[in-house]
């Protein structure tokens, strides 16, 4: 699939002329120390291993099918990772104070299986955490805001952010934008995101793409960490 057809069929009008004319989407490139960046790999946010309409009653924010399918395609990524010695960060979204959660105030929902300690907010056991894997815990949308990431980041001497997980259109987005505005070199796993609404995903992909990150397919990534130092 051409990457582009992602979201070509949404385009309107001059759209496209814009984005010719603007040169948006020119690759910027990645640097020489990676790191992995999983964003919330979360019951809450996977559900179960079924069409996301069959989980919602359990899940409310949880993407179903599609997100163990994202998850699976980023496990030979996940582990070359691990084997090559390089950083490998999740993030979890975590409600430790529920009137400082910003997701709350946008949701008449019941978000007793977002606060600290509950079962919905460990890592899936897919992804086979490590001893040497980083967890940060957050409360906004970007693993940016109120944690240390920055400062491991730095000591990690890391310029290169790999990052995949969901969904794509929030967390992952959020952590896109910060991580280009804090000069990071940026590549995002376009096959291993996922969302709850699909027009979403398309539309934050096109975004990604034309404003703040290199799109990387599973094979890019492999060969691009193969070729670090």
């Amino acid at each position: 699939m051409r990457l582009e057809s992602i979201w070509e069929d949404l385009l309107l009008g001059d759209d496209q002329k814009v984005i010719e004319k603007g040169g948006f989407g020119k690759p910027r490139g990645l640097g020489s120390r990676p790191a992995l960046l999983v964003i919330d790999p979360q019951p809450n946010y996977m559900g179960t291993r079924e069409p996301i309409l069959k989980q919602l009653d359990e899940f409310p924010t949880g993407v179903g099918e599609k997100a163990w399918e994202a998850l699976e395609k980023s496990l030979p990524v996940l582990n070359l990772f691990r084997e090559r010695g390089l950083p490998v960060i999740f993030s979890r979204q975590i409600a430790k104070y529920m009137q400082f959660d910003s997701f709350a105030n946008k949701s008449g929902r019941d978000r007793s299986n977002y606060v600290e300690g509950h079962p919905y907010t460990e890592l899936v056991a897919e992804v086979n955490r490590q001893p040497t894997d980083i967890v940060i815990d957050k409360g906004y949308a970007s693993v940016f805001v109120g944690t240390p990431l920055v400062n491991y980041l730095n000591r990690l001497q890391v310029d290169t952010l790999i990052v995949c997980g969901g969904v794509t259109s929030g967390c992952v987005r959020a952590a896109v934008v910060d991580a280009a505005s804090l000069n990071y070199r940026v590549g995002v796993l376009y096959e291993c995101l996922f969302d709850r609404i699909e027009l979403s995903h398309r539309v934050s992909l096109l975004d990604m793409w034309m404003k703040y990150a290199d799109m990387l397919s599973v094979d890019d990534a492999l060969e691009y960490i193969n070729t670090t130092k």
